[in-house]
Parts: C-alpha cells; sequence; structure tokens
C-alpha cells in the first residue's frame, strides 16, 4: 500500500504526518510500527493521522500513534506540526478534547486545555497527593494529565537516560507514563528533558513541557509563563488563570513523500 506522508518536526521531536481526510488507510498497529521505525521505515517519535472531525466546531480529527503502535491523547509538538500543515488557525480534535490555536509568523499557539490533578483522572493506581508520588526516595515526583499521563521530577535533567525507561513502567502508572526530569534555571525558566513513554528519550516533548510547568506552579517553583528549554530548543508555557495551559513554539516541514 502506497501512502504520501510529510515529515514534520517541532524541536526536533519528529513526525510522520499521514492525510487521511480524503481517504482513510486504515493503518494497523505493524503498519505503524514499521513507518515509525528508523531502519526499515520513515522514521519518527509518532506518526499522526489525519481524519475528518466528529465532533461539531473542530476542523480535523488528529491521532498520533508511538513508535510500538500505541496511541497517545496528546502530543504538543505534534500538534503544532498539524497547525502549520492543514494551514490558518483550526480547531484540533484530539482524544483529549478540542484544541484551539493560533498563529504568530512562525510560531504556533496551541490551547492545550485545562490539567487533570486527581490522581485516578493521571490515571495512578492508588489514591495520593499527586504533588508527592510515593516512588523510591529521593524521586518527588510530582504528576498531572495533558491527555496523557506525566510524572515530573525535580532536580537534575540529566537523569532522564538512566531511570526514564525503569519509572514509564512503574506499578504506579497502569498505563505507563511519560516522565519528565527538570532542573529550575529561575522563577521563569525551566531545562527539561522527557523520557516519553513508547518512544524513549525525544529532543522534545510539548505535552511534557506544559505538565512540567503546571508541577511547577503547583509547587510553587515558577511563575505563570515559563520558558521550557529542552534538547531541541525552547517553548514558551503559560497556565492561563482559567485554568487553561498555552503552548507556543515553532513548526518545522522536513519534506513530502510516498512510501514504496
Amino acid at each position: 500500500m502506497s501512502l504520501s506522508f510529510t515529515k514534520m518536526h517541532g524541536l526536533g521531536n519528529d513526525f510522520v504526518v499521514i492525510d487521511a481526510r480524503q481517504n482513510d488507510p486504515a493503518l494497523d498497529t505493524p503498519t505503524i510500527r514499521h513507518l515509525c521505525d528508523r531502519r526499515f521505515g520513515i522514521g519518527c517519535d509518532q506518526l499522526v493521522l489525519l481524519t475528518p472531525p466528529t465532533l461539531h466546531g473542530a476542523d480535523v480529527h488528529v491521532r498520533f500513534f508511538n513508535p510500538d503502535g500505541s496511541e497517545a491523547g496528546a502530543c504538543g509538538n505534534a500538534s503544532r506540526c498539524v497547525v502549520k500543515f492543514v494551514g490558518g488557525a483550526p480547531t484540533l480534535q484530539t482524544a483529549a478534547g478540542l484544541l484551539p490555536t493560533a498563529r504568530d509568523g512562525d510560531l504556533v499557539t496551541v490551547d492545550m486545555g485545562l490539567p487533570r490533578l486527581d490522581w485516578q483522572d493521571v490515571p495512578l493506581s492508588q489514591a495520593c497527593d499527586t504533588l508527592h508520588l510515593p516512588l523510591p526516595t529521593p524521586l518527588d515526583a510530582a504528576a498531572c494529565s495533558m491527555g496523557n499521563p506525566h510524572a515530573t521530577i525535580f532536580g537534575d535533567a540529566s537523569r532522564a537516560e538512566a531511570l526514564g525507561a525503569g519509572l514509564e513502567q512503574d506499578a504506579l502508572f497502569p498505563e505507563r507514563a511519560n516522565i519528565g526530569f527538570a532542573q529550575m534555571l529561575s522563577p521563569t525558566h525551566m531545562r527539561l528533558r522527557v523520557w516519553e513513554r513508547g518512544a524513549g528519550l525525544t529532543l522534545a516533548c510539548g505535552s511534557g513541557a506544559c505538565a512540567a510547568v503546571v508541577n511547577a506552579v503547583r509547587r510553587g517553583l515558577t511563575e505563570r509563563t515559563c520558558t521550557v528549554t529542552m534538547d531541541g530548543g525552547d517553548l514558551r508555557i503559560t497556565w492561563r488563570a482559567d485554568g487553561h495551559v498555552l503552548m507556543t513554539g515553532p513548526a518545522v516541514t522536513v519534506f513530502h513523500g510516498t512510501t514504496a
């Protein structure tokens, strides 16, 4: 089956975007894994599938798939790429809800919606304080959901490679989790590395940056607008007074192609 696709990235977090609004290829899990494979396929951190919207007010339905074939509820960097791909300022229909967007030159802003802070909404496997998770000492992590589960560990961001894989699959996270390692540089600046569930360590994670800022604000570590520096570059995250989280950053088209 021949597929047309577009390769895009947001701060080095790269995606294969397939526009299925006119013709849905009905991709199965083995095909998604093959397309995401960097040696035998196209290669990406996530595959993004665009289909016709089913909710009033949405311009496009967006689904996100990890390299292992599992589906993610949200992806901030991919959402910005979809905005650039579609054009204008579309409202995105995702598993996390409707996401309004805006454009300012080369920068794209996505309203990532309301963070979910209750342990059942993350979700966690047991009732606990989501500001201080019952993980092994000294891992004092906080958790929230941005449409997908996130835990943020504050301290040394360099621990992501050593600890990420094990924490992703900790029993506390029944659906696994994205694990952020954040270091506060100032009240308005954070260094962040994220181990993404189903993908591993990536150059940037938009929803992870949103979750890290939400968790930092909850702990009194940052102001409500914060620059988040990741390996691939910077995002500006604002947790507004109405509870919505805005994420602003670039989106880049790399090339268009067709599979054999």
